[in-house]
């Protein structure tokens, strides 16, 4: 069996900052793709590239009665598949979504969606975890601070960070409906986090974070050194983020919902190994070991 090197060393006595080891865009400046040069520098930069308008309104409405059948079907609320708000009891979000419905299967498939992955991570891709989120008004939870990159390492076994995540809005985002919030640049700094990683983790986790989350002093610095970015707009808009952005996003007190699809994009050249920090790996359909590209 061969042996991978951990470079992101994490959920051990005490929490690690580690600059990163990878680049964040793999592809070349002639890797062909739908994302202008200046774009790329800007996710280079940043860690993000938000698109005011990756699907149309006709293509939203569509999407978004979707979501509708699917969080209100019986038998998707009973699959192992679907999370469930703990106050409100509803559906908060449907993993592996894109094997559920052809419909979102064919959004994964989109070359305004996979192109762009491919463009970033610089080979062909396979979809690590898809997912919508439900976050309706008047009370959905959100989701603390967090490194996408510090969880499927640890807890996935990806070994490098070659990984992007875009959320497609499918309802508006207000800076007031608990939209996601990126500390722009953290990216290029790994926090590994502390505390042993508990068996069957993500069955809490999913609905509330707690091992890898860092601490306070850590977010405080990070916060005071890279600042905080809301993300707003339109249905149809879209946020590109690389996997190791430092992110969350606030509870979601107004009437207004927001609902999304998440899709995670890794290279087939950074398939999953065994987990660096972790008992035993998570499901599969919360992290993929089909790692058959994208077609």
């Amino acid at each position: 069996m061969t042996t991978v090197t951990d470079l992101y060393p994490s959920r051990g006595p005490a929490e690690v900052s580690i600059p990163r080891q990878d680049p964040v865009v793999w592809g070349s400046p002639d890797t062909p793709g739908p994302i202008p040069e200046i774009d790329l520098k800007s996710f280079e930069r940043d860690g993000f590239l938000a698109i005011d308008e990756l699907i149309g309104p006709d293509e939203v409405g569509v999407y978004q009665r979707e979501l509708e059948r699917l969080t209100s079907d019986p038998e998707i609320r009973a699959d192992e598949r679907s999370i469930i708000e703990p106050k409100s009891k509803e559906i908060r979000s449907v993993f592996e979504v894109h094997r559920i419905s052809e419909l979102f299967a064919n959004l994964v498939r989109d070359e305004r969606v996979v192109g762009r992955a491919r463009q970033i991570l610089g080979s062909d891709v396979y979809v690590h975890q898809s997912r919508i989120n439900v976050k309706p008004g008047f009370g959905a939870s959100g989701f603390y601070w967090h490194s996408d990159f510090e969880t499927w390492h640890a807890e996935d076994g990806l070994p490098t960070m070659r990984t992007v995540s875009v959320s497609i809005a499918l309802t508006e985002n207000y800076d007031t409906n608990g939209g996601l919030m990126i500390m722009p640049g953290s990216h290029r700094t790994f926090l590994g986090c502390a505390g042993a990683t508990p068996e069957d983790n993500y069955k809490k986790s999913l609905q509330m974070q707690d091992a890898g989350t860092p601490s306070d002093e850590a977010l405080t610095k990070m916060a005071s050194e890279y600042g905080i970015k809301l993300f707003t707009g339109k249905a149809g808009s879209a946020t590109w983020f690389d996997c190791n952005c430092m992110h969350g996003s606030g509870d979601n007190i107004t009437p207004f919902p927001r609902s999304n699809v998440f899709i995670v994009f890794n290279s087939v050249e950074n398939a999953a190994v065994e987990p660096f920090a972790a008992p035993v790996r998570r499901p599969e359909f919360i992290a993929a070991r089909d790692f058959k590209p994208v077609r």
